[in-house]
């Protein structure tokens, strides 16, 4: 949001009037976001998502509808569909979802080079490295280990 931009720059001296014409916008909405920084329904969806957020981390189990369940009793009744606008974007997913597959559920072809041709022994040491990459989500980030190994 580029209101507090404007706050910081009242504040170093230049007058509001101007820091909204260069900007082009209008000074009534700024004055209005000063007054009320926060929305209430900003703050309603705030509250909800903690609500879902602690139904999640107290049963990782559940998907979202058992979570909208859980995030009613404690308070914050809401629609299966808004948790899920709230649980889908921060990964709050059951784990015990079903599978992805394709169309057809058969593998694909490999998405990688194979300079090796699936031959994995070496005449020599220090002659093929095998690596591997894997994205793991942990809390609300992602964890990418790789694993190297000489064959």
């Amino acid at each position: 949001m580029i209101y507090p931009l404007v706050c910081e720059l009242a504040v170093g001296g230049v007058p509001v009037a101007v820091t909204c014409r260069v900007l082009g916008l209008a000074r009534q909405p700024y004055y209005r976001w000063r007054a009320e920084p926060v929305t209430a329904a900003e703050l309603e969806q705030a509250y909800r998502a903690n609500a879902l957020f602690d139904a999640h981390r107290d049963d990782p189990e559940f998907g979202y509808r058992f979570s909208v369940d859980e995030a009613c009793a404690a308070g914050e009744p809401m629609a299966e569909r808004t948790a899920w606008r709230n649980c889908s974007p921060a990964g709050w997913w059951s784990v015990f979802g079903k599978p992805r597959r394709g169309k057809n559920g058969k593998p694909g072809p490999p998405v990688h080079n194979d300079p090796v041709r699936r031959v994995f022994s070496a005449e020599a040491p220090n002659v093929l490295w095998l690596t591997d990459i894997t994205e793991h989500h942990i809390a609300e980030e992602k964890l990418y280990p790789c694993a190297i190994k000489e064959v």
